[in-house]
């Protein structure tokens, strides 16, 4: 297999002659002829000025050439250099597809894995849920005959009912910890990360993170087709005052700063994604709306410490980067 034409590096035998060497000995080269030309005249008996109107018309008559020559070499290595740059930035913008390329693939090969693991987390969610309200709104039969007894005499001359044995339907379930929570949004790093994916199935038993949780697992998954990935991203960052801002509803300039995302590929991409795809578009509307509900509720009782590490979370990447092609950050 022949191998690709490489750009052959310059023999390390061969000395340059730098320019200014050159440019030195030719301006030697002409004064010593100069020289020469005068003596020679001279001993013809030519007088001087003579001479001076022989060397006079020679430049009259050379100059313009050598003049319209250095031009043309001048141009020509200008139009070298512009094809050489044209060619550079083909090269560039291959290698940059082929990483898009390579990217992609490997986001397609993990991301089945990845959706399987989420789902079956979700279906047992669910499961959990169905069995704890039927096992929480049926009652004993036993417990019940226990707590109605059949009425005797006394009971009957009572005016009061007898008290029934009702359990809470629903069980109170544990707020939802900051650590867990952060994590939950970063999503497990691989098919290893057990910490990852037991915080995630702690999150997916709060209602409304597990909302948020599949609104941005939908959001990650459509920019990955589009090779935007947002371990690839660095925002700026914002201050946690900015995040609370937010929290409280300030919108625009005031909180400009999260709209931290200044890349121009990644932001040229998801407005025509937007743009071109409904379902991409409802997806990315939805997901910001669920982001915006549960901040709220995190951020009161969140600390300054928990704010910067949930904005380096990929869900919050996502929320800066959809909420600067969106516009919510003024």
């Amino acid at each position: 297999m022949a191998e690709p034409d490489q750009p052959q590096s310059p023999d390390p035998g061969r000395k340059r002659i730098p320019g200014e060497v050159l440019a030195f000995v030719l301006s030697l080269i002409w004064l010593v002829l100069l020289a020469v030309a005068f003596r020679v005249l001279g001993q013809q008996g030519m007088q001087l000025s003579d001479t001076l109107g022989l060397v006079v018309v020679a430049l009259a008559v050379f100059l313009p050439v050598a003049l319209i020559w250095l031009a043309v070499l001048v141009l020509r290595a200008a139009r070298e250099m512009r094809d050489e740059s044209a060619r550079l930035q083909a090269s560039v913008e291959g290698m940059r597809r082929g990483w898009i390329r390579d990217q992609q693939a490997a986001g397609l090969a993990l991301k089945p894995t990845v959706e399987q693991k989420l789902d079956a987390i979700a279906a047992a969610q669910r499961q959990t849920e169905d069995r704890i309200a039927m096992f929480t709104t049926r009652r004993d039969p036993a417990r019940r005959g226990a707590a109605a007894p059949a009425p005797g005499p006394a009971a009957a001359g009572d005016g009061s009912q007898p008290v029934l044995a009702l359990e809470n339907p629903l069980p109170v379930t544990e707020p939802l910890d900051a650590a867990d929570f952060i994590r939950a949004l970063n999503f497990p790093e691989n098919e290893g990360d057990e910490a990852g994916f037991a915080a995630l199935r702690r999150a997916l038993k709060d209602h409304g993170t597990a909302e948020l949780i599949r609104a941005a697992q939908d959001v990650l998954t459509t920019l990955a087709q589009e090779g935007i990935y947002m371990d690839d991203l660095r925002p700026d960052r914002a201050r946690p005052e900015v995040w609370r801002a937010f929290a409280v509803g300030a919108r625009g300039r005031e909180v400009a700063a999260l709209g931290g995302v200044r890349d121009r590929s990644c932001l040229a991409l998801t407005y025509a994604r937007m743009r071109s795809d409904p379902g991409f578009r409802e997806a990315a509307h939805r997901f910001l709306r669920a982001y915006d509900r549960r901040f709220q509720e995190f951020e009161s009782a969140a600390s300054d410490g928990d704010i910067a590490r949930l904005a380096e979370t990929r869900s919050a990447r996502a929320f800066m980067l959809l909420g600067r092609v969106t516009g919510i950050f003024g």
